[in-house]
């Protein structure tokens, strides 16, 4: 399947289109999983580093969220950028250190599909501002991501450390039509 990448100018736009618009940030810039996401604890904030520390992963089968260890199985520190500072601010005030990140606090977002649902609905939104945004996912934010870092000049030591590969050669895999360009230094 072709990866969808955003610009950042399109996930503002899908940002802001979004009821859940910090969510929607912390997947565009983070690369985070849906499940590792909605699964951070207040707990797994740490502000003064920006940083999230992914330990956990919820995944929802049969109707049913089951939290276990990240797909790694491996606990890692994931920065995220000072513009969405302010939001995860926002989101950790008045929950306890145990509290959920994302939605109530208490139960985690289940990732919802079909065209009536949040996300469909703020892509949606999104294209008709900005034709050019194209039908994605919510993991296709994972992908614009990678696309994001390694634009802003990331190794991609750091990118694989962010998304929780297993090794560098496993990111440049998956990742190879972004590096197009270096053939032409070549």
């Amino acid at each position: 399947k072709r990866r969808v990448y955003l610009t950042h100018e399109q996930v503002s736009i899908l940002a802001a289109c979004s009821e859940h618009p910090t969510l929607i940030l912390v997947l565009a810039y983070t690369g985070l999983r849906w499940g590792e996401a909605t699964a951070l604890r207040v707990r797994n904030v740490n502000a003064s580093r920006r940083r999230f520390i992914v330990e956990e992963n919820a995944v929802l089968v049969r109707w049913e969220i089951h939290v276990g260890t990240p797909k790694s199985h491996q606990r890692r520190s994931v920065p995220y950028p000072a513009k969405i500072a302010p939001m995860i601010d926002i989101a950790c005030a008045g929950k306890g250190p145990e509290g959920l990140l994302f939605g109530n606090g208490d139960t985690h977002m289940k990732k919802e599909s079909g065209e009536r649902s949040w996300f469909a609905t703020a892509v949606r939104r999104a294209s008709q501002i900005d034709p050019s945004i194209p039908r994605l996912t919510p993991h296709d934010l994972r992908h614009t991501a990678a696309s994001l870092a390694i634009s802003a000049g990331a190794n991609v030591k750091a990118v694989q450390r962010m998304l929780g590969h297993a090794s560098a050669a496993m990111t440049l895999d998956t990742y190879a039509d972004l590096f197009e360009d270096d053939l032409d230094a070549v």
